[in-house]
């Protein structure tokens, strides 16, 4: 039986994306305008991808107190929370849950600089910290 999809869709990503990046409630309008230069996404689509994050428990909202038509919405998961369970979907999905082979295919052809392999040794360096915390054998 599988688990009721909680992350963002890639459409639902990109309101996401303007709620993490304005760091403060929001209405559907405003989200709307935000979006305008980024997308060709209508306002009822907007409107409606807005609910289904709400149905999924990534946004809430409050009722505005001086007009009852107007909802203003908070993100209720960070990125790094809905990064994190894409890419263990992922990494579930087409590696049989194997992370390694999945950073793996990802970085296989990629160019990286010298900061992003320093980036990726500390953030190897951080898992073998958390295997050792817990008493595994790496």
């Amino acid at each position: 039986m599988s688990k009721k999809e909680t992350a963002p869709s890639e459409s639902e990503w990109q309101i996401m994306e303007v709620f993490w990046s304005a760091g403060t409630p929001l209405t559907s309008s405003e989200v709307i305008l935000r979006l305008k230069e980024h997308t060709d996404m209508t306002p009822r689509m907007v409107r409606v991808l807005m609910n289904r994050l709400y149905q999924k428990k990534l946004l809430s909202y409050v009722i505005d107190e001086h007009d009852a038509r107007i909802y203003i919405y908070t993100p209720l998961k960070s990125r790094e929370a809905c990064l994190e369970e894409k890419s263990r979907r992922f990494a579930d999905s087409y590696f049989s849950g194997s992370h390694a082979n999945a950073a793996a295919a990802l970085l296989k052809h990629a160019v990286l600089t010298e900061a992003q392999m320093e980036e990726l040794k500390g953030i190897l360096e951080t898992s073998r910290e958390k295997k050792t915390s817990k008493g595994k054998d790496l």
